[in-house]
Order: structure tokens, then C-alpha cells, then sequence
């Protein structure tokens, strides 16, 4: 699942170039069933594995109030790779 979250995030972002996206818009997008009230909460788990992944291959970048983040801590955003993060 972690494969899908990686390939979900990277497919959000460049749909997105200048914005950001919430890693709960990848887990909803994930889940696979809309009758489910939040089944995309357990897929949060995979989300956050596959941030960790892209943003030590330095993918990503992530943020909170603009401010880039070098770690996965607390609320974040995610964007695309910043040329100075």
C-alpha cells in the first residue's frame, strides 16, 4: 500500500506545482469505499510511511504555515521539491 501512497502523493503534486496537498486528500483518495465513514483514517499509516520515503529521496518538500519542515512532525503540508530545502 505504501507503493500507491508514494505514487498518490507524487501524482497530487505534480497535479499541484505551486500549491500544496493535505495527506489526508492522499488517504481519501486511497480509500476505495465513499460508504465507509472514515475508512481513509486507516490508510494514514501508509500515507505518512510513503512522505518519510519521498522526502529522504528528497521528492518533497513539506511544510506547515509555509514554513518548510526537513521532517515529518505534527500537521504538514506537501509540495513539490524546493530547489533550497
Amino acid at each position: 500500500m505504501s507503493a500507491d501512497a508514494e505514487s498518490t502523493i507524487l501524482s497530487f503534486v505534480a497535479s499541484r506545482p505551486a500549491g500544496t496537498t493535505c495527506p489526508s486528500e492522499v488517504a481519501r483518495s486511497l480509500a476505495t469505499d465513499d460508504n465507509v465513514p472514515l475508512e481513509w483514517v486507516d490508510y494514514m499509516p501508509a500515507v505518512h510511511e510513503a512522505v518519510d520515503a519521498l522526502i529522504a529521496r528528497g521528492e518533497i518538500t513539506l511544510t506547515w504555515k509555509s514554513v518548510v519542515m526537513r521532517e515529518r512532525a505534527g500537521p504538514y503540508r506537501i509540495s513539490a521539491r524546493k530547489q533550497n530545502s
